[in-house]
């Protein structure tokens, strides 16, 4: 663990004395960030996978389609009822009729019986046709509901395959950026020591309050937190400061670490 190097100078100004670093400590901190930085964008991508919002879009798809095939489902088993029904009461009027007709031919009976019997069959035959209007109407609405449930069928084959499909990329995905956010972690472990507890605890504060960026490069006299250019007085203090001294931008308070680009 690297400590500041030599004794603490007494701060001559009337505001808190900076923390003292050395310089490469404070570069490492820049590392530190970097590498929380991207932790922070691996979690948030994480939370926006496109394959989340479209899981939740099949899921509410799947949802609706699984109502739509029950109700389609039911109602085909009430007219396949329907059918029976319709089919038993038109073998009913044709087994009456065929008896009625048997016993005609025989010319067994009165003639009165034999002529009720012929007034029976012109009636059984009118119900007949009439049941049968009614079997094809149902055969018809059965039809129209076996085409439903068979589209509804394949959608629901469709929509399960690109479940799985989605998952799928969804689990690849998160399996590669589990991967990314382990090796990550453990260069920022590696990392870490080297900035140093004192460093690396003013960071982590600054940090939890300023979106996640607790140190920033100065480049060409501007924060590279905020983006704001030091004004003169900033500037000719910063000139002034040992290598040593932490600096902090004075608008968004980040640690700011020195480079050959600073402009210093």
């Amino acid at each position: 663990m690297h400590r500041p190097l030599g004794p603490r100078r007494r701060c001559e100004r009337p505001r808190r004395c900076p923390l003292l670093a050395d310089p490469t400590r404070q570069a490492q901190l820049l590392q530190v960030q970097a590498l929380d930085t991207r932790l922070d964008q691996i979690a948030h991508a994480r939370s926006t996978l496109p394959q989340h919002r479209r899981l939740t879009e099949l899921a509410a798809a799947s949802d609706t389609l699984d109502v739509d095939l029950a109700l389609a489902q039911t109602a085909l088993s009430d007219v396949e009822r329907e059918i029976a029904k319709a089919e038993a009461d038109v073998q009913l009027v044709r087994d009456r009729a065929a008896r009625d007709r048997a016993h005609l031919d025989s010319g067994t009976g009165t003639a009165k019986d034999l002529q009720a019997l012929q007034h029976e069959l012109v009636s059984l035959a009118r119900r007949q046709g009439e049941l049968e209007d009614v079997e094809l109407e149902v055969m018809e609405r059965a039809e129209g509901l076996q085409s439903q449930v068979a589209q509804l069928t394949d959608r629901r084959s469709q929509l399960d395959a690109e479940l799985a499909e989605v998952t799928r990329e969804r689990d690849d995905v998160l399996g590669a950026l589990d991967a990314e956010q382990a090796s990550v972690r453990a260069a920022r472990s590696a990392a870490a020591p080297e900035v140093g507890d004192d460093l690396l605890a003013l960071y982590d504060k600054i940090r939890a309050s300023a979106g996640g960026v607790g140190a920033a490069p100065l480049r060409q006299r501007r924060c590279g937190g905020c983006q704001l250019e030091l004004n003169q007085v900033d500037l000719a203090r910063f000139k002034q400061a040992p290598a040593d001294e932490v600096l902090r931008c004075e608008e968004c308070r980040r640690v700011l670490v020195r480079g050959v680009e600073s402009g210093l």
